[in-house]
């Protein structure tokens, strides 16, 4: 679907600054590495899985810039995405083509003297895109590529009164199990019930006072691009820890064999319901411990080539070097944000609700 535009995806370009004299930047046809400005390594890796994820590069590429003036452009994430993102897809060699939006994050209250969340960037990238860009409709389209719409509902345990609404997520935050998991466990461990009792209990409109229940999650609608976020950072006695357990993950998923008829609401889309297999094109890689790390990106565009972007570095590596992102060893990178491309016929996404 997205991997057409990169048949010729072998030819290998490495340039040296002069303004960077020691550093190499190495180019793939498609991908291009990204100097570490500070600590930008975060977002470094999640430009190269923006850059690899077809369907938001059309809808930037249709968003007609409003005159304005400098100062307003300069902080306008949209803008400076968009202009960043053709900024690394041209021929043209630019040493620092992300440097104005890195400077445009900054003056968003996102620096980059400080260590970052990958998650926690991302969804923040994705709200200022929400309330910055001038075409709303167009916003929606962008939101709606990542949106996983699902239904909450917590049920009392003393008169089984049951609560429900909808709600939406950008990124799923998948729990993890401390010694081993797979991606399908994390994904039923996220829908299953969970027991809320003492000081987790939950106010009961018809008790009226706090009462044991059982709250969970049921799937409504899946977007084109499913962002999965791994759980690896918990807080332990005031300390930030971060679990270093194998989660095993596949490069195709089928929805249909992971979640139970339970897991799905009565109001998830008959006619979506032929649309639940996902293939991978991205791996957001974390490094070192929760209190110093480094995050680098995997990406693939056809499926079977997969190139590791390392900040200015980018080299081809195979499967085999993503299974290395598992985890299950103290030291090793592994992996914590992974993206997934519906692999159904391409459409507009849905903007519902």
């Amino acid at each position: 679907m997205a991997g057409s535009s990169y048949s010729s995806f072998l030819h290998r370009e490495t340039y040296r600054s002069n303004q960077f004299s020691s550093t190499y930047f190495s180019r793939f046809q498609g991908l291009r590495g990204l100097p570490n400005y500070g600590l930008s390594c975060c977002v470094n890796a999640l430009l190269q899985s923006f850059c690899a994820t077809q369907e938001l590069l059309a809808l930037l590429n249709r968003w007609k810039v409003n005159d304005s003036g400098p100062q307003e452009k300069a902080k306008n994430v949209p803008e400076q995405l968009q202009k960043t993102l053709q900024a690394m897809q041209s021929d043209r060699f630019q040493a620092d083509p992300h440097k104005s939006f890195l400077h445009c994050l900054d003056r968003n209250r996102i620096p980059m003297s400080i260590q970052h969340d990958a998650d926690e960037v991302f969804l923040s990238i994705m709200n200022l895109v929400q309330e910055q860009m001038s075409d709303t409709e167009l916003a929606q389209q962008i939101k709606c590529l990542y949106k996983v719409k699902v239904e909450e509902h917590l049920q009392c345990n003393e008169c089984t009164y049951i609560q429900s609404g909808e709600t939406y997520l950008l990124s799923l935050p998948l729990p993890l199990l401390p010694a081993s998991n797979t991606l399908e466990e994390c994904f039923r461990a996220f829908f299953e019930l969970q027991e809320l009792d003492g000081d987790d209990k939950c106010f009961c409109d018809r008790c009226g006072e706090k009462t044991p229940s059982k709250q969970g999650l049921k799937l409504i609608h899946l977007p084109p691009v499913v962002c999965v976020h791994l759980k690896r950072f918990r807080s332990d006695d005031g300390y930030t820890k971060k679990m270093h357990c194998k989660v095993s993950f596949p490069q195709a998923l089928d929805f249909k064999m992971i979640l139970k008829a339970q897991h799905v609401s009565e109001k998830f889309p008959k006619q979506e319901q032929n649309e639940w297999q996902y293939k991978l094109y991205a791996v957001i890689v974390h490094h070192g411990s929760a209190m110093s790390g480094h995050y680098t990106a995997y990406i693939t565009h056809d499926g079977d080539t997969w190139y590791h972007a390392n900040d200015s570095y980018v080299s081809k590596r195979t499967w085999a070097d993503v299974e290395g992102t598992f985890g299950g060893r103290c030291g090793s990178g592994t992996a914590y944000m992974l993206l997934y491309r519906r692999t159904e016929e391409e459409r507009e996404p849905e903007c519902s609700g």
